[in-house]
């Protein structure tokens, strides 16, 4: 079986890439949520937290989101640490989720791939873009922040061009290239792939 990464910047549209490939069958890993379970459940992930970041990110026993993201996006530090605390737990959820699938490929579908080195875990990655732009507008919609923050994200991320430049295949999420012909030709080349691997 595939593992394949599925990556992109902020904005760039890769949740909805991601279901297009839900509704061909595709097994797909949200690291991002899968992070988010981690925070919450995960009792070791969780004491470590508290000791950096101080008992206050949680209350009642339920991570205060807002409050972390106000710490790790404005120090860069700060968010290199809890990367460096959650990527292995996620990793470890994605090695057991992966056991239980039976599928020709599956998907890792992560905003991090590259700046984290997960990409040594896969196989091939693919990569979603859009124009800043509009990664911008959908951000601020999505999340109810100002451009600034979303700036401020942006710049904690790789450039988009470096990310294209390492993957093995770019889909352009711009709201003029139709979509899903472009996840047609990815998915075919891959099953091709995993077929000959089998």
């Amino acid at each position: 079986m595939l593992k394949i990464g599925l990556t992109g910047g902020i904005g760039s549209g890769k949740t909805t890439v991601a279901q297009v490939f839900e509704k061909l069958g595709v097994p797909v890993f949200y690291s991002d949520l899968e992070a988010k379970t981690c925070m919450q459940s995960d009792d070791v992930l969780i004491g470590q937290l508290k000791a950096i970041f101080g008992k206050g990110i949680y209350m009642d026993g339920v991570l205060q989101k807002s409050r972390l993201a106000n710490i790790i996006f404005n120090d860069e530090k700060a968010l290199k640490t809890i990367n460096n605390l959650v990527h292995p737990a996620v990793q470890k959820s994605f090695e057991k989720w992966c056991a239980n699938q039976d599928a020709y490929y599956v998907l890792k579908e992560a905003a991090i791939i590259f700046e984290s080195g997960s990409e040594k875990g896969l196989d091939q990655v693919i990569c979603v873009s859009a124009p800043d732009k509009i990664r911008m507008q959908r951000v601020m919609s999505r999340d109810a922040i100002k451009e600034s923050q979303v700036l401020e994200r942006m710049s904690q991320q790789w450039k988009q061009s470096r990310k294209i430049e390492l993957a093995h295949f770019h889909i352009v999420n711009d709201e003029k290239q139709l979509l899903i012909p472009q996840v047609l030709e990815v998915h075919s080349l891959l099953l091709k792939q995993s077929v000959k691997i089998a």
